[in-house]
């Protein structure tokens, strides 16, 4: 059962966060961005060409935000579901569930996406501007939702300055609630 939603961009340490909370909570969970990974890779594409395919067909889209909707209404689904627009979702369908965003600058997420993904700081630092544009444009263009709207989010975490279990103790802190 849906016990927390994890927010933020690429780059941001959601994964990472994840990671800590199933490991210290011993909790399932569910990444969209992994989903969001496999469906690009199924279709031999990298991820900014799969982003643009949803962009160009927001069926595709409307496909996986379902699948994650049922997940999030499942009495049976992951404790923890990490997605972009996961918060959305359970602000709706189960509002008493913390919803966390990781909030970085585009800066710092270009600096960890060259950690993880290797490449040059510019070469990630417009990955993630194109990202965050075409994303943006995309649930825009679906739900009318504002990925710089924080409305949704019980909890913001403004993580630039600090270290992946500095973020975990303060998540971990917040669900002991």
């Amino acid at each position: 059962m849906l016990q927390v939603t994890i927010s933020g961009p690429p780059g941001s340490g959601t994964s990472t966060l994840v990671d800590g909370i199933r490991k210290n909570r011993k909790w399932s969970s569910l990444n969209g961005g992994e989903v969001f990974r496999g469906q690009a890779e199924e279709r031999d594409l990298t991820v900014e060409e799969f982003s643009e395919l949803c962009r160009e067909n927001l069926d595709v889209d409307r496909m996986l935000d379902e699948q994650l909707k049922l997940k999030i209404a499942d009495a049976s689904g992951p404790d923890i579901i990490e997605s972009r627009l996961a918060a959305w979702w359970a602000m709706e369908i189960k509002p008493d569930v913390p919803r966390i965003h990781i909030s970085t600058s585009i800066e710092e997420r270009a600096r960890r996406l060259m950690k993880r993904d290797g490449g040059t700081y510019k070469e990630n630092f417009q990955r993630a501007v194109n990202r965050h544009r075409d994303d943006k444009h995309r649930y825009q263009s679906l739900y009318g939702i504002d990925l710089d709207d924080m409305t949704p989010y019980t909890h913001v975490i403004e993580a630039d300055d600090k270290g992946e279990s500095d973020v975990l103790n303060m998540v971990l802190e917040i669900l002991e609630g």
